[in-house]
């Protein structure tokens, strides 16, 4: 049988590094799925996870220059990002192993017997049960928070979820280096190993969401790849659910007020944002609404020089490169486009930053679907498309022609943020139909991991309506079961009514008599 190899590549020359794997087969894709499966019930163990996923956290950090180094050699985004970027991912495995001790993550619910309502209510006691096996695509931009020891990883084992990651082709290396640092955590943990696998391949990764034993996936990625498996996920004889991140233009709206207040400002801070990591952050800023005039004049000018004065970067790898660069021509090919700073090849394995912009006028006079709707879809890279309105009216109809969005920004002047008379109320309502964040006097690169935190949107933004960051992010990966009427020496512990592990839970009724709706426990 033949194989096919798998090769870490260096981006910024484009020279392969070393082989690092051969693609999977099916049969062993279905050989990691099957063994996966077979370790469910070593994660039942809530307390067992929780020192897994600490101990994970411990040997990346220990690990950290190798890690950096390896993830650095495959995608050139610098040691400076990388670190910053495994602190963030050991941060989220220790923030999913305290949601498991604090066990709200189950969201107990308990309803007693009452005979006196009409008809009698029997007793309902509801919790939160892992669904199974979890595939993961790790995504190409981010090789450690959204790859292997990522958040779709972390969120999934801390809900007692195996997982097998489909690895990026960007950084192999990163990957097996990474996944090998995580099954000596669970060996270290008293779990098997198999509670975390990788394959590598892209028929392995179709192979991956088409297995019977697979319960839900987690996807970060374009819009192309993941609806394709997003389409698969549900032809298959059982659905199952999929969460995936595909695509984001992540709009902002610069208010005329703004504009006036602090127009060099905003210019600025919006190339650092679009400049950010090269432009491949998935919350880049892809279109600006910019009010014209002077003030917006302004704006463009401070832009113009920001983007100016920033060095030419290198994008993840070659294809995504040659994207890019043809992405640019198609919208600067447009009429009534312009290139103050022409974003595009900025030499042989690099690209330079830049901006396109555009009356509103042209993009409302055209039909939607034509030539002028790629200035409303992402160009993944250091561009984005400043559209300048005359109104009103004009900016809320732009945005009335977009998708679904992770993020959306609005640059307001003081006296909005106060309430004052205009349209800020307005555009805060407009923009909650259209993403999942809302930023105000800020930029959307940089996604706090917090309990709070929501990184998703209407589609394509996502496929659901759940997080892949912050502590909610671990419901994708859980189902509710109620029981009714059963007795309590058959219950499972979490639903006990003594409450044996000590977990939070919300209670209607009072064992024996009625008490106060609502009433909660821990």
């Amino acid at each position: 049988m033949t194989t096919t190899p798998v090769w870490s590549v260096d981006p910024r020359t484009g020279k392969q590094r070393e082989q690092v794997a051969v693609e999977a087969t099916p049969q062993e894709v279905d050989e990691a799925v099957r063994n996966a499966h077979a370790a469910r019930g070593a994660l039942a163990d809530s307390a067992a996870r929780a020192a897994f996923l600490r101990t994970a956290a411990d040997l990346l950090d220990a690990a950290a220059a190798h890690v950096v180094e390896a993830a650095d050699a495959e995608t050139a985004l610098g040691p400076g990002r990388l670190t910053g970027e495994l602190a963030r991912t050991t941060g989220q495995l220790r923030a999913f192993a305290d949601a498991l001790e604090d066990g709200s993550h189950l969201d107990i619910r308990i309803d007693r017997a009452d005979p006196s309502l009409s008809p009698p209510r029997p007793e309902l006691r509801r919790y939160k049960v892992p669904l199974g096996v979890v595939a993961v695509y790790a995504a190409s931009n981010f090789p450690l928070a959204f790859s292997v020891p990522g958040g779709d990883t972390a969120s999934a084992l801390a809900a007692g979820c195996p997982v097998v990651v489909k690895a990026h082709p960007d950084h192999p290396a990163t990957s097996e280096l990474c996944a090998s640092l995580l099954r000596r955590a669970a060996v270290a943990s008293g779990l098997p190993a198999e509670v975390v696998s990788v394959v590598h391949g892209f028929d392995a990764g179709l192979a991956l969401i088409r297995h019977p034993l697979v319960s839900a996936a987690g996807f970060t990625g374009s819009i192309r790849g993941g609806r394709a498996l997003f389409d698969a996920a549900a032809a298959r004889p059982v659905p199952i659910p999929f969460h995936g991140e595909l695509g984001s233009l992540n709009p902002v709206v610069v208010t005329p007020a703004a504009a006036v207040e602090r127009a060099e400002e905003i210019g600025s801070g919006l190339a650092g944002s679009v400049t950010l990591g090269v432009g491949q952050f998935c919350v880049k800023p892809g279109l600006v609404l910019v009010p014209q005039g002077a003030a917006g004049d302004r704006l463009a000018g401070a832009l113009t020089k920001a983007l100016g004065e920033t060095e030419p970067g290198v994008l993840l790898d070659h294809r995504m490169r040659e994207n890019f660069v043809a992405g640019v021509r198609e919208r600067a090919a447009l009429a009534g486009v312009e290139a103050p700073v022409t974003p595009g090849s900025g030499g042989e394995h690099t690209v330079g930053a830049g901006y396109l912009t555009v009356a509103a006028a042209r993009i409302l006079d055209s039909a939607p679907g034509g030539a002028y709707e790629v200035l409303l879809e992402e160009c993944f890279g250091p561009v984005t498309v400043v559209v300048r309105y005359a109104d009103q009216r004009e900016a809320a109809a732009v945005l009335g022609r977009l998708g679904g969005n992770l993020s959306a920004t609005l640059q307001l002047s003081a006296a909005e943020t106060e309430g004052a008379p205009g349209p800020a109320s307005e555009l805060i309502g407009q923009v909650t139909e259209l993403a999942g964040r809302i930023v105000v006097n800020g930029w959307p690169t940089g996604v706090a991991v917090a309990p709070a935190q929501h990184h998703g949107g209407p589609y394509p933004a996502a496929t659901s309506h759940s997080t892949s960051v912050g502590g909610t992010a671990i419901e994708r990966w859980l189902r509710p079961v109620v029981y009714q009427s059963v007795p309590d020496a058959l219950l499972p512990p979490e639903l006990r009514e003594a409450n044996p592990l000590g977990l939070p839970r919300r209670v209607t009724g009072a064992a024996g008599a009625a008490g106060a709706a609502g009433a909660s426990e821990s």
